[in-house]
């Protein structure tokens, strides 16, 4: 069983600012990702909120990040972290590929995107369904689209589909949106984008591919098809936490409780990013996570 003296689960923004600062203070480092380095940002067209960057593709941003880690050393994996173990004076993590040892652990592993639970979700997934604009929408090119959510990335996946789809159709449960207004007033000007406020989604339709959706008003309780070959799901994110219950403690929603320190219930195990408790989940808050859970790991190791 290999050791290391940090291994970091997740390699989104925070879990790579974390070993950008783990490998600068001269630790082992094996970082963990079941999917695809950058995390969250490799779904964003452009990214206009981290510093320094006045517009950046998420990526590239991700690209970036990774290289910075990976020049310092840090040791990659492909592998999906199952549980943690612990013995004395370490920490087991079990993967689907291996276990591996440590002295102190980083938790970064962001948050996986909300589904609505409705028939026809999972076999459509893929086929015309999809929880990503920026990797699916060139499939929709010249097609009719909706999006479903009402906060920055149901905003900005619209925006991004309105230069590439025929139609999007935002449909939203209340009638504001929690977006930044600035985006939501650049949406406002598409001409191909309309609204549908006060608006659920009930049903989710087609056979080999999706062909339609019914939409119930809130206010009038009176449904509607709305025929689009393509719906983006932008209504929320969820913690992916599950492999750490009973290791360290989760509030009620599933989050890790950890506070700006960045430490959780459990000794040497350290949160950072999106899968804590925290009041604003960016990039720039993940990136400060990282650095200060990589910082807290050291400091424990010494």
């Amino acid at each position: 069983m290999e050791h290391y003296d940090i291994v970091i689960i997740g390699g989104g923004c925070a879990g790579l600012t974390a070993a950008v600062y783990a490998r600068r203070a001269q630790k082992s480092v094996l970082l963990l990702e079941n999917n695809a380095f950058g995390g969250q940002i490799t779904a964003s067209a452009a990214v206009e909120n981290f510093p320094g960057f006045q517009n950046i593709k998420g990526t590239e941003l991700a690209d970036r990040l990774f290289a910075q880690a990976a020049a310092l050393g840090t040791e990659t994996r492909f592998e999906t972290a199952l549980s943690i173990e612990e013995s004395e004076n370490e920490k087991i993590v079990v993967t689907d590929g291996d276990r591996y040892s440590c002295g102190a652990l980083i938790i970064a592993v962001g948050l996986r995107h909300r589904m609505t639970g409705l028939s026809g979700e999972n076999r459509l997934i893929g086929r015309g369904v999809s929880t990503c604009a920026v990797c699916d929408g060139a499939l929709f090119r010249g097609k009719d689209t909706a999006v479903l959510g009402g906060g920055n990335t149901a905003v900005h996946d619209a925006l991004y589909l309105a230069d590439l789809c025929k139609s999007v159709t935002v449909i939203h449960r209340r009638d504001t949106f929690r977006a930044d207004a600035a985006a939501v007033e650049a949406l406002s000007q598409k001409p191909n984008v309309r609204f549908l406020f006060h608006t659920v989604l009930k049903e989710i339709h087609g056979d080999e591919r999706l062909s339609s959706l019914t939409v119930t008003d809130t206010e009038t309780g009176e449904d509607s098809s709305l025929p689009v070959a393509g719906l983006f799901l932008a209504i929320g994110l969820l913690p992916q936490n599950e492999p750490f219950q009973g290791v360290v403690e989760l509030d009620e929603s599933g989050y890790i409780k950890a506070g700006e320190d960045c430490r959780t219930s459990c000794r040497g195990i350290f949160a950072a990013g999106d899968c804590r408790t925290k009041p604003l989940r960016q990039l720039a808050t993940a990136a400060a996570d990282g650095a200060v859970a990589a910082t807290g790991a050291c400091r424990f190791l010494s």
